[in-house]
């Protein structure tokens, strides 16, 4: 059994989970020892929920690798990308056999466009109910980044979660969120809590977070130093005090505006830009390590730009509304100068 973490009910799901999740979509990035150590680390120190998807690559499969063992003591969450039954049912069949589990705690739909009809014996939502009804599957939820779809799947009442991105960058509307679900004894999980990285002050996005009592933030991590950071932070909780909230207000204006938020449904880009990554590259050379990008690989990568078809796919895609491409081309033009100024040469 893990170390004893705080934790928080799950809205009506009655799920007790630790009050900081697990977001393993870094994971991918990580061979499959190097991901054992990690999870099990997470869980012997009190973290007990995973969250996880069928989009992510490898994850599942690094989750069950390294946890199976322990299957009765942690939550599982995943996700379906599916739209319709038959694509949802052999997903969930794939999670089960990857997470080496028989039944998975929380099956959420991932960011569909539109809340299927629940009386659609096709949808992928009849699916969930029927691998519920199985035993299969034991709660319903929905992720989202479109606050209207968010609203309205909250106020169905078809759904035991939602994962909805919050962090201190959320407007005003974003952050009701909460409150409906509480409303609606809805469980929250929050992603997205760092903005995709752009909020590199981990201890002020925790503090802002851990104020509201029924969010559960799944932090997104893969190295020991990460993990070790958000445990120091459960331990001894940092407070939001005024200092706190002068990071969070600089943190507000120096990212106010129409930025990526590195959600990834604009991906695959028909000529290899690494969109999520290369639209940010203003803000992620003013915030993080800039020496990273200023490798061969990178400046490779950033190049692609060039090639943009302006097919539309990232536009339309985009559920914040970005005109993505006008942002792709204001990133290499800024990289190519930050480039020029900072490149070491021989």
């Amino acid at each position: 059994m893990g170390a004893y973490m705080e934790q928080v009910r799950l809205g009506r799901t009655g799920l007790s989970v630790s009050r900081s999740g697990f977001g393993a979509i870094p994971i991918q990035r990580i061979g499959l020892e190097h991901a054992k150590r990690l999870l099990r680390t997470a869980y012997d120190r009190g973290i007990n929920f995973f969250d996880t998807a069928r989009s992510y690559t490898d994850s599942e499969e690094k989750i069950g690798f390294a946890l199976s063992h322990v299957r009765k003591d942690i939550v599982i969450a995943t996700k379906t990308p599916a739209t319709d039954r038959n694509g949802a049912l052999k997903d969930v069949e794939t999670s089960l056999r990857n997470l080496r589990t028989d039944y998975i705690d929380i099956y959420q739909l991932h960011n569909p466009a539109a809340l299927p009809d629940p009386s659609d014996a096709m949808s992928a939502y009849a699916a969930l109910l029927e691998a519920k009804k199985q035993g299969k599957i034991r709660f319903i939820g929905i992720t989202n980044h479109r606050l209207g779809l968010a609203r309205e799947a909250i106020a169905s009442g078809l759904y035991d979660t939602i994962q909805y991105p919050l962090s201190e960058l959320a407007s005003d509307a974003d952050l009701e969120v909460i409150e409906d679900c509480r409303k609606h004894d809805l469980g929250v999980i929050a992603m997205k809590a760092l903005a995709g990285g752009l909020l590199t002050n981990a201890a002020a996005a925790f503090a802002f977070l851990r104020q509201y009592e029924n969010v559960v933030p799944i932090w997104g991590m893969q190295t020991e130093s990460e993990l070790d950071e958000f445990l120091r932070y459960e331990k001894q909780p940092p407070v939001l005090d005024k200092k706190m909230w002068q990071i969070i207000e600089q943190d507000r204006a120096a990212l106010a505006g129409s930025f990526c938020r590195a959600c990834g449904y604009c991906m695959p880009c028909p000529a290899g830009i690494p969109i999520p990554m290369a639209a940010r590259m203003p803000l992620l050379l003013r915030r993080m390590p800039f020496q990273q990008f200023m490798k061969d690989e990178w400046h490779k990568q950033m190049m692609l730009i060039k090639d943009c078809q302006d097919c539309g796919h990232c536009k339309e895609q985009c559920p914040y509304h970005l005109d993505t491409p006008a942002l792709l081309r204001a990133a290499f033009d800024d990289y190519e100068a930050f480039y020029k100024d900072h490149h070491p040469r021989d």
